[in-house]
């Protein structure tokens, strides 16, 4: 990510966002999350380069700083709870992302956050259907919203979403977790047999 408009797409992207400009200035954009208003992503530009301002969880801040000299304490913003990334090509689009994915997530009354705590109680050696996943997370009706979530899993080293299948046992597209075939060579060092891109749900099924 190197442009503003880029970070100001991706963070629209998650539910119930919206973009404000509230100081009269062009140059403070930021994204809210609706239902309270509450910002999660300033994005403005400082010394000739995008700077995004993001919320982060007291516990984290330091891993993040220390990680990447482009994350600074949050200028302007209370340093405990804020930290600032600094776009200047030196931090991966995938870590910039997740930080704003957990900022979203700490300003959100999330359904994301009850999915992926769902999706960590899935056993090894086993899998679940989104279904199955959208129930334990509160609601299942929200069984897209529980791919969605998943497309953009903010730690998969603890988020197992490779082992989460559709209804009939069939693995997700190609383009999920980093190429043809990844979930598929995941599940099988499980044990999980997977035969023409799908798992026997009788024999691998998470039985709630």
């Amino acid at each position: 990510m190197k442009t503003r408009e880029e970070v100001l797409e991706y963070g629209l992207s998650f539910p119930d966002t919206f973009r404000d400009a509230p100081f009269h200035d062009e140059n403070w954009q930021l994204v809210r999350y609706s239902p309270n208003r509450k910002a999660f992503l300033w994005t403005y530009e400082r010394e000739g380069l995008i700077n995004l301002n993001v919320k982060v969880d007291p516990e984290k801040a330091f891993f993040w700083r220390e990680a990447y000299e482009a994350v600074i304490p949050g200028y302007h913003q209370n340093k405990e709870h804020w930290n600032t990334i600094i776009l200047d090509g030196s931090i991966p689009d995938k870590d910039v992302k997740m930080m704003i994915a957990e900022s979203y997530d700490l300003v959100s009354d999330s359904p994301s956050k009850r999915i992926y705590e769902a999706v960590r109680k899935i056993p090894y050696g086993h899998v679940a259907t989104y279904a199955q996943v959208a129930q334990l997370a509160g609601d299942r009706k929200m069984a897209r919203a529980v791919g969605n979530a998943l497309h953009k899993n903010p730690d998969p080293d603890n988020i197992p979403c490779f082992r989460v299948v559709n209804s009939k046992g069939e693995l997700a597209g190609e383009f999920a977790f980093g190429g043809s075939g990844v979930q598929a060579r995941l599940l099988e060092a499980e044990g999980i047999t997977v035969r023409d891109g799908r798992v026997d749900l009788a024999q691998y099924q998470w039985k709630l």
